[in-house]
């Protein structure tokens, strides 16, 4: 009996052959590696939800950053656990915060290092809420103005990226204005442009001590149902000057992610975020998974859908795996 059919498995045949038709690649140049920094001196604190992800104070900073460097990694991005909080988040946009001093001992110690400062208010408000707050009531545009500041107080630090993490309408905008006003109009604008209001952050409330003392964040941040509010939201970003988009959570949210790089010209970013990061981790300790094999599947995943970049509590270990390959 004659047959026609295609033989997909020529090309399959062995491993030089699968990596010279391979699509798709990581390098440890895409990643960029989350640091959770506290104030005081002499804490490594452990994030027990997230393991091997610790908090860090400035003075054991430098031993995280010597580390991070040899492994190629070359752009960290902060988050700042302030000691003090109060209504409004001063903390975050004081020019002796807690992002601020990091990123001065960062660029003093490594000036090549690309530092990206997450901008919001959340870690620095007793409300846990990332903007202003009136009753039970997130404001919008008097939040700007603060976020504004935020974002040139971190670029006189020396921040070389600003990332807005707060889905208020018209951040970009502000702070955007914010830096040009200030000078900084060379200081790029990473925005979390699409960031759903997800159950994946669980983890990150415990590293960043965020959790919301009321309600939740489901006014201002997306539903996880919505497809066609995130080609809106990103658009607007763009419109307003955000030269990065961030697209937060990743692993569930590929066709989104598609969506956006197919309509858009910017680098776009994946958030590995921290609910991803710990069920993996759960699953290796118990030996359920092979760790080095799901995690470079995900990231793969993640650049195949779109993304440039990738923010991943997994990028220590992504860096050894790829310098040890």
């Amino acid at each position: 009996m004659e047959l026609n059919f295609k033989r997909h498995r020529r090309l399959r045949q062995s491993a030089n052959m699968r990596a010279l038709v391979r699509e798709t690649y990581l390098h440890v140049e895409d990643l960029i590696y989350p640091l959770f920094i506290v104030e005081g001196e002499n804490k490594k604190n452990p994030v027990k939800s997230m393991p091997g992800v610790y908090q860090y104070s400035l003075d054991l900073l430098k031993q995280e950053m010597d580390e991070i460097v040899s492994l190629g990694i070359k752009s960290v991005i902060l988050f700042g656990v302030p000691e003090e909080k109060d209504s409004t988040g001063t903390g975050a946009y004081h020019d002796h915060g807690i992002v601020q001093e990091a990123t001065r001992a960062i660029k003093e110690q490594y000036p090549e290092m690309i530092v990206i400062a997450d901008t919001c208010l959340c870690e620095y408000t007793d409300h846990g809420h990332c903007g202003v707050v009136e009753g039970d009531k997130v404001l919008n545009d008097p939040s700007l103005d603060l976020l504004a500041r935020t974002a040139v107080s971190q670029a006189k630090a020396g921040a070389d990226i600003i990332a807005p993490s707060n889905m208020m309408d018209g951040f970009v905008a502000a702070i955007r204005k914010g830096l040009d006003d200030a000078g900084f109009e060379d200081v790029p604008i990473m925005s979390y442009a699409v960031k759903y209001a997800s159950s994946f952050y669980g983890p990150f409330r415990d590293a960043a001590d965020s959790t919301p003392q009321f309600g939740d964040r489901r006014a201002y941040q997306m539903d996880p149902a919505n497809r066609m509010e995130a080609l809106r939201e990103a658009q607007s970003d763009m419109e307003e000057g955000a030269d990065f988009l961030i697209v937060k959570p990743a692993l569930s949210y590929l066709d989104i992610m598609r969506d956006v790089k197919n309509e858009f010209n910017a680098p776009l970013v994946a958030y590995n975020v921290s609910g991803e990061y710990s069920m993996v981790k759960a699953a290796a300790q118990n030996g359920w998974i092979d760790e080095k094999g799901v995690v470079m599947e995900k990231l793969i995943a993640m650049k195949r859908a779109g993304a440039d970049l990738l923010i991943t509590y997994h990028a220590k270990d992504v860096a050894n795996w790829l310098n040890e390959k």
